[in-house]
């Protein structure tokens, strides 16, 4: 974000071209001496995290106020998180956020970057959700959220976690993108050749999706994309508002000269499903929406075509019922060091493979009562566990209904529950 704005890590503004400055406002405001500070609030329920951000090459850049965070940690455990030490963190939290939000001129929304499967960003991440979503109910909540992937497991009680976070989060959130680092990792090893990837590699790839969702809003473009019109256009059932998340160009250093990037490579690249950021195969289901975002200079009317035959190729993949589910929209300035470049999201009902693999090891371990006891001896109750694997399959269940259904079925909505009275 910082690099888009030509600002460096202290802040200042090193940039060439006034169009960064333009609308800089939107992730920064101006402090003294010409200084631009993130609107970010950083929390943990323990130190170490944000002592390492501290020390980092951005450490200068936040705002010291905008630190919040407390001593003992949530240990891995969800209900830590959202019951007993997230709880009594929650209102300082809020409270600078109160602060960020009255500065802003006209609030569109929240993004929260938050992990499910530890205990501090899946518990405490979804309390906060919950929080802001009491006191904003009209502004768009957009969550990244790290999913549990099958090869890179970094706790035992991820799938509970991660089931109780779901549980909140198709209640409380208006988009969720599902990241995962299995597909992140499997990107960098297949795609960008690195043999040995680091977490900065991973958080790049993020970094890219994060700023190709939020580019309109911060520089001037022929078809605008805001995170509302995203919002409107890509979730058709309120509850399905989980995302897959491409980027193209994905090209190993080495190997980038080899090839001019055009209009149809963009597309063809970012609709591929090696492409995905989430573990979950959009060929095994089909899409309900998709958004394309380019950015560069390019033609809308080259733009339009590629869409069109994208669709007309790929027509299977597609649900009937919902005409014309492709939204393109074109920012003017690419990213650093790019010509061009396109971000893909998509609304896919494969996203539920991921979702049954969480489901299924929860209740693995949760027929058993297996770890149980850490939950309940925060005070939570057997019966939330209950109440959220059920409202997970329902979630599962209504992906493969909307898979399956078909455009002549006459009247469809006698069908469906809209799925406002699941899981309650």
């Amino acid at each position: 974000m910082s690099a888009e704005h030509g600002i460096n890590g202290q802040g200042a503004y090193e940039g060439n071209n006034p169009n960064q400055l333009e609308r800089i406002n939107v992730y920064f405001h101006e402090g003294m001496e010409g200084r631009y500070v993130p609107r970010a609030v950083l929390t943990d329920l323990e130190p170490g995290t944000m002592d390492s951000i501290r020390a980092g090459p951005f450490g200068k850049l936040f705002r010291p106020d905008n630190f919040v965070f407390g001593q003992s940690g949530a240990g891995n455990n969800w209900a830590k998180g959202h019951y007993t030490e997230g709880a009594e963190l929650v209102d300082a939290v809020m409270d600078v956020i109160r602060k960020e939000s009255e500065s802003c001129d006209v609030l569109q929304g929240f993004q929260v970057t938050h992990s499910m499967g530890g205990g501090t960003g899946s518990g405490m991440g979804t309390l906060l959700v919950s929080k802001i979503r009491e006191e904003y109910p009209d502004r768009i909540m957009s969550t990244y959220s790290v999913v549990p992937s099958p090869k890179v497991s970094d706790t035992v009680v991820e799938p509970y976690n991660a089931t109780l976070s779901i549980h909140q989060l198709v209640e409380n959130s208006d988009q969720c993108f599902a990241l995962d680092n299995e597909a992140l990792y499997d990107i960098c090893f297949r795609t960008l050749k690195l043999s040995n990837p680091s977490y900065s590699d991973l958080n790049t790839l993020i970094a890219n999706a994060i700023t190709g969702t939020t580019c309109s809003l911060r520089f001037p473009g022929q078809l605008n994309c805001d995170l509302r019109k995203l919002s409107v256009n890509m979730v058709p059932f309120p509850r399905l508002h989980f995302f897959l998340v491409g980027f193209a160009p994905l090209t190993a250093t080495h190997s980038q000269s080899f090839r001019v990037l055009t209009v149809p490579e963009l597309t063809a690249q970012a609709f591929d499903a090696k492409n995905m950021m989430c573990a979950a195969d959009p060929r095994h289901g089909r899409y309900l929406t998709c958004a394309m975002m380019y950015r560069g200079k390019m033609s809308s009317k080259e733009v339009d075509d590629q869409m069109l035959q994208m669709h007309t190729k790929n027509s299977s993949y597609f649900v009937e019922w919902i005409p014309n589910n492709l939204k393109a929209s074109i920012c003017d300035i690419p990213p650093v060091g790019l010509k061009m470049s396109s971000v893909f999201i998509g609304n896919s009902t494969a996203i539920q493979e991921a979702w049954k693999r969480v489901a299924d090891q929860f209740t693995v371990m949760f027929r058993r009562k297996a770890f149980l006891h850490w939950y309940t001896g925060e005070g939570m109750d057997e019966m939330e566990f209950t109440e959220a694997e059920s409202n997970l399959n329902d979630l599962i269940s209504e992906y493969q209904q909307y898979q399956d259904a078909t455009a002549d079925e006459g009247d469809i909505s006698g069908d469906f529950d809209d799925g406002a009275g699941f899981g309650e």
